[in-house]
């Protein structure tokens, strides 16, 4: 694919807004697809329909000024409205989930959750040409490569009869339907459950549900096991533990975990990783193969446990025995940059820093706060920066 975008990818400096540009990148995408197999009528009566969307590029380039901490991003997303709705939904949808259910493992109420996160139960798909925005993203030099494949499975799509160019609208990054798969996750994993002849994301629940759970089963979903729990952690717990390792039930036990009832945990033959998304002041999660499963759909370990929970929560549990702390700070990017270097000045390797909160700076902050005598949680709290010198 490399060789084929140098014909028409444009350089960095290029403005891709002005017409002339735009359509010189559009003629080469359509010279893709159609080499992809997409039909010469379909490539020729999207594109040249397309526009360039100006705030595609600026969702694109903003960047959050503070990271939002797990409290708030949590509570924004299980909340008790989208907790009535989807028990609601669970009653009203049951011989239809429960179809889903049988066909490929994944319970309902995670199939709830998904679609509860993804669209609000389907009451908002993003209202930008899927098209429009695609082309946007190719002829752009950032991502070029990604967005002219999705924008090559998207015509694949609309060639197939799935939905018409115009009906074709979702999120500004192309996201589409109920569920908010990317084209090329549609072309893989959708279906057309209901047996009109399409795979119809938009208009048909019975699609969208058993995409999503073919989407789940393909990416390994185990139907034996739930997502994770919320445990409770010994006074004296090494958080050191918290960096990905995975041990059994069993091992957790002897270390003092129980669930977050204070009983001990079953002794499943399963393997499990700590998250301490908060640091220790927070919730700790025994997080199971299916959490992965999860962060395969969204790669962000915020989002997987906002999908567990909440589907434990239309399930009929309770909330959280330990809710995150509110009073955490939003940390800028900035902060995260600096934080980052001055780990890296003091001999805790953070990488390249880049203003995110990824492995191996959580790893380089547990390294610095054992260092110092510290709860080695990995969680880039004041204490650690004032630590370093560093100012909120």
């Amino acid at each position: 694919m490399t060789g084929i975008l140098a014909v028409f990818s444009l350089p960095a400096s290029s403005d891709t807004s002005s017409s002339d540009s735009f359509q010189e990148c559009v003629a080469g995408l359509k010279t893709h697809a159609i080499e992809a197999g997409v039909a010469e009528a379909t490539a020729s009566d999207v594109l040249s329909q397309v526009e360039h969307l100006d705030r595609v590029i600026e969702l694109d380039r903003r960047q959050p000024e503070f990271t939002t901490t797990f409290a708030d991003y949590l509570n924004r997303r299980v909340n008790d409205d989208r907790i009535s709705n989807g028990r609601s939904l669970l009653l009203e949808h049951r011989e239809l989930l429960a179809n889903v259910t049988r066909e490929t493992g994944v319970p309902a109420p995670y199939l709830l959750a998904f679609w509860g996160l993804e669209t609000n139960f389907g009451t908002y798909f993003g209202k930008m040409s899927v098209p429009s925005s695609l082309a946007t993203l190719a002829c752009d030099p950032r991502r070029s490569s990604f967005f002219t494949e999705q924008l090559t499975a998207a015509l694949q799509i609309i060639d197939e009869g799935a939905i018409p160019a115009e009906q074709m609208e979702g999120s500004w990054a192309g996201a589409m339907g109920h569920v908010q798969f990317m084209p090329t996750v549609f072309l893989k994993h959708a279906v057309d459950a209901d047996g009109d002849g399409k795979r119809d994301l938009w208009n048909s629940l019975p699609d969208a549900m058993m995409s999503a759970g073919k989407f789940l089963a393909d990416l390994g979903w185990d139907s034996d096991y739930r997502w994770g729990r919320e445990v409770l952690l010994p006074e004296d717990f090494d958080y050191e533990l918290a960096d990905g390792r995975r041990l059994t039930l069993d091992e957790w036990n002897k270390l003092g975990v129980t669930d977050a009832f204070g009983d001990p945990l079953s002794n499943e033959p399963i393997k499990a990783a700590l998250v301490v998304p908060s640091g220790h002041r927070g919730p700790a999660f025994l997080a199971y193969r299916n959490f992965n499963v999860i962060m395969g759909w969204n790669r962000s370990e915020f989002y997987a446990i906002a999908v567990g929970h909440l589907a434990d929560r239309i399930a009929g549990a309770g909330a959280l025995r330990n809710p995150p702390p509110e009073d955490q700070p939003n940390l800028s990017r900035d902060d995260i940059l600096a934080l980052q270097q001055a780990l890296n000045d003091n001999g805790f390797d953070s990488g390249e820093p880049d203003g995110i909160m990824g492995p191996a700076t959580r790893s380089a902050i547990r390294s610095f706060q054992a260092r110092h005598d510290m709860v080695a949680d990995g969680y880039p709290g004041e204490t650690v920066f004032s630590r370093l010198d560093l100012d909120l």
